[in-house]
């Protein structure tokens, strides 16, 4: 049940400004500088995001990014619930954009002048996993599968986006929160957009031992 609120625009505002400069904290970097003492923008791919981490700093680092990024998307998200309500009643519009404001967060940080974030994926997972555990679930279950099945990480989190916005209807039938989960998906296709050409080439590297598990 929501809470009783004086100023619900107020709030919401807040919710929104705490939103994004949570979603905005690049975890993957200041992990990445601590565990292994690089920039990891300098590193493999250069994102900043766990696959990434994992790759080039270790597994340690790559795991509790790979959490950070979720509990940023997943805080606010739970907050405007308290606040507002379910997705599946009135509190559908509050949820959905308290959402894409941390999800924008994290692809625009405003810690690194609104560049250099990552591509969204666990962070969009941590926010939809408050609306929805079952969709993100689903979401998660092609992941795994497309990952096994390629041995590529790119393919997991691509599929696993066009599955969400589908569970997401699915198990909410709330408009809002699947346009919501539409745009987060056309943001993570388009901050693939380099794995996607070499998807395409043949050339997409399959996903290999983190660097520290390596002989």
């Amino acid at each position: 049940m929501p809470i009783t609120i004086q100023n619900p625009e107020f709030t919401f505002i807040g919710l929104l400004v705490l939103a994004y400069l949570l979603g905005a904290i690049p975890w993957g970097l200041i992990l990445a500088r601590i565990f292994a003492r690089e920039d990891i923008r300098q590193k493999g791919s250069g994102n900043i995001g766990a696959t990434n981490v994992t790759r080039e700093a270790g597994v340690t680092p790559g795991l509790l990014t790979l959490a950070g990024d979720i509990f940023k998307g997943a805080i606010p998200v739970y907050l405007a619930l308290v606040a507002f309500g379910p997705a599946n009643g009135s509190g559908d519009i509050y949820l959905s954009a308290v959402a894409l404001a941390a999800f924008l967060g994290h692809l625009y940080p405003l810690y690194l002048k609104f560049r250099d974030g990552g591509k969204g994926v666990a962070t969009a997972a941590g926010c939809f996993l408050v609306v929805s555990p079952l969709a993100v679930l689903a979401a998660l279950v092609v992941f795994i599968m497309m990952l096994v099945g390629t041995r590529r990480v790119s393919v997991g989190s691509l599929s696993a986006a066009v599955a969400l916005p589908i569970a997401i209807w699915v198990t909410t039938h709330s408009g809002a929160v699947t346009v919501a989960a539409s745009i987060t998906a056309f943001f993570i296709f388009m901050r693939h957009r380099e794995n996607l050409k070499r998807l395409l080439a043949g050339t997409e590297p399959e996903f290999k031992r983190p660097r520290s598990m390596r002989k």
